[in-house]
């Protein structure tokens, strides 16, 4: 396997270069050349999933409760969504702002459960919905034979976990932008580790997040299979079928220690959300997630933006530490919506690099 640990020289895949060889011109060229990419990752590493069903329906909701002295109202609510003979469901929490239980406020939507800041966040004026994504797929390891809930509803489709956990985001979506207290057109989606794998496959397909933001996501999320960190986790580590073989389409584990024959590298994904807003939160003592591939995805999609006129809407953002979601990961996805959503300039440096080696070329067609 020939993977850039060091050294000025590493390359990704074009992805401004079409199939047939041709090359993408102008943005019009880019919206092809988009669907040519997300068949490919769809085909290849997350597989399919079934389309909305239009049948997402609360089943259960508790009252309005305040908490977090009083800055915040919470309720507990059951989602019922796909098809009629297999109905499943998912668990959400939410809170909003104190007082605006019928009025709309720019909502984050979390993949998992456990953000540690939900009264800061609601006194910045955030809602916030988290979801179990474990009610439709299980967080387990092990290889296909596991089927879930959503593949028993769907069995035709070949979805991983990953697919799975993301189409339950964009079924909770369906939900939101029926409710008042939600400005549809201001929605953040994020998830940590695993769910922020989900949470940046949920964002590059549904284009009705606003931004989107993975947090330590790692391999097969935000960070690049040609460029590793240290004792970082690898494509052969992730699929193999003790491990988490489920969470991608059945035979990606055909590229274990052959990622550059892979048409794609995880930039491709990031490049989908393009033009909207995406920021991928990292730890720098996360090695097994990869942070310098995190920032060679950052920098392989930044073409893309650039070619869009979205620059400023590709941002990366590093802190020492861990794995693992924290305050200080979601102060910068707050700051970073600020600035989309209110126009107010961050005092964060949303593009700051700590790798100076980590400057990725393109390979152009193989």
């Amino acid at each position: 396997m020939k993977t850039e640990t060091h050294g000025p020289r590493i390359e990704l895949p074009d992805p401004f270069v079409f199939e047939n060889g041709r090359w993408v011109a102008s943005p019009a060229d880019w919206k092809r050349r988009r669907l040519e990419i997300r068949d490919l990752l769809l085909d290849i590493e997350y597989g399919h999933a079934p389309p909305s069903t239009g049948r997402v329906t609360a089943v259960a909701a508790a009252p309005w409760q305040p908490q977090h002295a009083g800055r915040s109202s919470t309720r507990d609510m059951t989602l019922a969504m796909g098809p009629p003979k297999s109905r499943l469901s998912v668990r959400m929490r939410i809170s909003v702002p104190r007082g605006r239980e019928k009025k709309p406020s720019p909502a984050v939507l979390r993949i998992g459960l456990g953000c540690p800041i939900t009264g800061e966040l609601t006194e910045r004026g955030y809602a916030l919905v988290e979801f179990e994504p474990r009610d439709l797929a299980p967080d387990a390891e092990g290889n296909h034979a596991l089927a879930g809930p959503a593949r028993q509803a769907y069995p035709d489709c070949d979805w991983g976990a990953l697919a799975v956990w993301a189409w339950g985001a964009s079924r909770v979506m369906d939900h939101l932008e029926t409710c008042a207290w939600v400005r549809a057109d201001q929605t953040v989606i994020t998830g940590h580790s695993r769910f922020g794998k989900a949470a940046l496959l949920c964002g590059a397909l549904d284009e009705r997040f606003t931004v989107t933001v993975p947090n330590g996501s790692g391999c097969g999320g935000a960070s690049c299979y040609r460029v590793l960190s240290p004792d970082s986790e690898t494509l052969e580590m992730i699929t193999r079928p003790s491990r988490f073989a489920a969470w991608f389409r059945k035979d990606f584990r055909r590229f274990a220690e052959r990622e550059q024959m892979l048409p794609f590298d995880q930039h491709y994904l990031r490049a989908l959300i393009a033009p909207r807003a995406v920021l991928n939160t990292e730890a720098l003592g996360d090695l097994w997630a990869n942070p310098r591939g995190a920032q060679a995805g950052y920098l392989g999609a930044h073409p893309v933006f650039g070619l869009l006129g979205a620059l400023h809407n590709n941002g990366i953002h590093f802190r020492d530490g861990q794995h693992d979601q924290l305050a200080e990961d979601f102060r910068a996805l707050l700051d970073f919506a600020d600035w989309k959503f209110k126009g107010r300039e961050p005092a964060r440096n949303f593009a700051r690099l700590p790798f100076p080696d980590v400057c990725p070329t393109f390979s152009g067609k193989k």
